[in-house]
């Protein structure tokens, strides 16, 4: 809590950036979750006006699509804390090989 949805962007951008995929990052990193699919905050690159508050259920879902290669996303859902988020996804987070 406390920080705004474009810094939570900035992190997400970093980290695929410092591992070489910056340039196939090419949407927001997530949303807010409601009675909507797609709510307010919108967690995005340069979203500095909108501050994530406890309570707040948002999607982190980054992804990165290699042209004529392959695309790959993974979102989680997750409920702003007042000291640390709390993931609702529960998913196995194993790679599966099909």
């Amino acid at each position: 809590a406390g920080i705004t949805a474009g810094d939570l962007d900035a992190a997400a951008r970093n980290i695929i950036d410092k591992a070489g995929y910056g340039e196939y990052f090419r949407h927001s990193l997530g949303h807010g979750l409601g009675y909507e699919v797609h709510e307010y905050p919108r967690v995005a690159h340069g979203n500095s006006a909108e501050v994530l508050e406890p309570g707040m259920v948002i999607t982190i879902e980054p992804g990165i699509y290699l042209p004529g290669k392959f695309g790959m996303r993974v979102e989680d859902d997750v409920v702003i804390g007042t000291k640390a988020p709390s993931i609702l996804t529960t998913a196995p987070r194993e790679l599966v090989i099909v």
